[in-house]
């Protein structure tokens, strides 16, 4: 058996999620159909290196394809690209050591959070737009609040059993981009909407309607307040899948640039 790196990008609108599901179209379920018939009849294998929700999105998803074939990396990608909708596209195939796992083998995982502050004709698959001022400063101050290990069981998807809730987060980033304000969240590995349910409370801080202590009590206590403010999957985006040795790329830039009219 041989075993293939995948790079991969995908617009997830239209999918209920990376995970293969029985009755709903899935990112995973789609590539495994396709390598079905890019290698019929033979045993395969394709794994991710971690869930994404419904509807969220990914720069550079990366997976792993184990099969016995002699087909080079590159016709193997030209193949899936062949028979892929248009939403999801293989960047690059390589051929990596038998016992790499693309979930086990990553160190760290990075997402980027799209806030719009204007309604977007062009825009609304990739951001959030919301309505309200938001305090930038008030939400960036309280983001440190996230840094380093927590237990996240507030933010974590009753519905969703997890081995822990214990998750170190390494960094959180805001930035103002024109009518854009950027949300780069990294960290060991990432619990089902926790993102997301962080993105929803420092919204409500920059809202004005919760306030850092609020956050530090919900990291001490269980809570089911975060729930109710999850943002939408529309503007998250799982950035990069880091490895030994690798580094996330200092600067954060729009995913989806909002047009200033004004100038």
């Amino acid at each position: 058996m041989s075993r293939f790196k995948i790079y991969l990008e995908y617009d997830g609108t239209r999918y209920s999620g990376w995970q293969k599901q029985n009755n709903a179209k899935t990112i995973q379920g789609t590539l495994i159909k396709a390598a079905e018939e890019i290698f019929p009849k033979l045993k395969l294998d394709i794994q991710g290196s971690g869930r994404t929700d419904s509807g969220v999105h990914a720069l550079c998803q990366i997976a792993h394809l184990e099969v016995k074939t002699m087909l080079a990396p590159e016709i193997i990608k030209m193949k899936f690209n062949d028979l892929i909708p248009h939403d999801i596209n293989i960047l690059e195939i390589e051929k990596t050591h038998p016992q790499f796992h693309s979930r086990h083998d990553a160190v760290s995982r990075s997402y980027i959070y799209q806030i719009s502050k204007r309604r977007t004709a062009f825009g609304k698959n990739y951001v959030w737009w919301i309505k309200d001022k938001l305090n930038f400063k008030a939400m960036e101050s309280a983001s440190k609040e996230f840094l380093g290990m927590n237990d996240f069981s507030s933010f974590a998807d009753e519905d969703k059993e997890e081995k822990s809730t214990k998750v170190l987060i390494e960094n959180v980033e805001l930035k103002e981009i024109g009518d854009l304000i950027l949300i780069r969240i990294s960290g060991s590995h990432f619990l089902w909407k926790m993102v997301r349910r962080m993105v929803g409370t420092l919204v409500e801080i920059g809202r004005g309607k919760m306030k850092s202590e609020d956050l530090k009590f919900f990291l001490t206590n269980k809570s089911n307040i975060p729930a109710k403010y999850t943002a939408p999957p529309s503007g998250l985006f799982l950035e990069k899948i880091n490895y030994k040795h690798e580094q996330l790329k200092n600067e954060i830039s729009p995913i989806f640039f909002i047009n200033n009219f004004k100038n």
